[in-house]
């Protein structure tokens, strides 16, 4: 790559995304307490226009791409939660819980969408021209939202406004705050296989013989189409939690999803299609529980400092998605580097590691675990 940069390096530059995100969303979602929704989605879908432009144009290396990323982590930040909250705030209670699951998907086909998109200009135009092109998707969003979302003004909690939100009311909800952990774990898996699950197929092709099946294959869409196979799933999960039982659902994914991972991480020497069945299934699994543990919170969350709630929900969810990537990108290169085969096993065994917590933490927050 252009830039020179090791893994360790590239993983920041995914992560230093969430990191703007973080640093913005527990300002920016309490805020929609007080402000309607639609207002703060609006400026931040502008920023998310502009930033990948900026990202395309006016990156020289590491330092600056992690500048504007960090500004398209913000733009995420104002759009959405914020985006969820207009909506569900819309809607009756009974239609709440199916709101977050077909917007999660909603949110998820946009990421497989651009991976396809990326993978077909890749073959025919330079990286730059690549993130430039972007940056359509959030101005269609733009024009949607000011047209469509509606404008919901929010009772407001009784407290006067602080920059910093008193998350103090959120953390005594034990319920939803085990949901929340479990929620950065999962965000732990799912953004390690959005930043990483490329360049893992790119090294499996690698090591089979030029004329060998497979070695042909474009990985991003590859991915992509992966993505893409997975999104309905988000909205399956949830409705079998609604059915049956919420913990137990969540819990039996995230344990599948970590066997997969660990199965994907040592199978870079198999057979091209057995890879491809592990990303596939990895990827649904990855997603299958998003929707279930955002709507458990949600329900959880009281109406009044239901901004508040989803605020931290999606404050600690972040964090992992901000550690994950650079927490594989640690390890792929203390294990020996993206060329080697235990590398990449070791890496993914760490992400596996990773999510046990979140069973954990809803069992304890469920009163299963004494």
């Amino acid at each position: 790559m252009e830039w020179q940069a090791t893994n360790t390096e590239i993983g920041w530059v995914a992560g230093v995304y969430f990191a703007g995100y973080l640093l913005a969303v527990a300002f920016l979602v309490p805020f929609t307490d007080r402000v309607a929704a639609r207002t703060v989605y609006l400026y931040s879908i502008a920023l998310t226009t502009i930033a990948p432009l900026a990202f395309a144009f006016l990156t020289a290396g590491v330092g600056s791409a992690s500048v504007w990323r960090f500004l398209q982590g913000i733009g995420l930040a104002g759009t959405y939660m914020p985006g969820l909250k207009a909506l569900v705030d819309s809607v009756s209670q009974q239609l709440q819980s199916r709101t977050v699951a077909v917007y999660t998907m909603c949110f998820g086909l946009g990421v497989a969408a651009s991976f396809f998109v990326a993978g077909i200009m890749m073959q025919h135009l330079a990286w730059q021209w690549v993130f430039a092109v972007s940056s359509i998707g959030p101005f269609i969003a733009l024009l949607i939202a000011f047209f469509h979302l509606p404008f919901v003004q929010p009772d407001g909690p009784s407290e006067k406004f602080r920059i910093i939100p008193d998350f103090r009311p959120v953390l005594e909800n034990k319920k939803a705050l085990g949901f929340s952990i479990a929620y950065s774990v999962h965000n732990v898996e799912l953004f390690v296989f959005r930043s990483w699950a490329v360049a893992f197929l790119v090294f499996a092709m690698s090591q089979r013989d030029a004329d060998s099946f497979g070695t042909d294959w474009n990985a991003p869409i590859l991915v992509a189409c992966a993505t893409l196979f997975a999104q309905p799933f988000s909205v399956f999960t949830n409705e079998l939690a609604e059915k049956i039982n919420r913990v137990k659902v969540i819990l039996v994914v995230m344990l599948l999803a970590a066997a997969v991972g660990i199965a994907l991480g040592f199978s870079s020497q198999q057979s091209m299609p057995l890879i491809l069945v592990l990303v596939i299934l990895y990827a649904t699994l990855s997603i299958a529980d998003s929707a279930s543990i955002s709507s458990a919170v949600i329900k959880a969350a009281k109406s009044r400092i239901r901004g508040t709630t989803m605020a931290f929900h999606t404050l600690i969810g972040f964090v992992g998605a901000f550690v994950g990537p650079i927490i594989f990108g640690v390890v792929l290169d203390l294990a020996g580097g993206g060329t080697q085969p235990s590398a990449w096993g070791w890496a993914f065994i760490a992400t596996a590691a990773v999510i046990l917590i979140g069973p954990a933490a809803i069992l304890k927050t469920s009163g299963i675990l004494r």
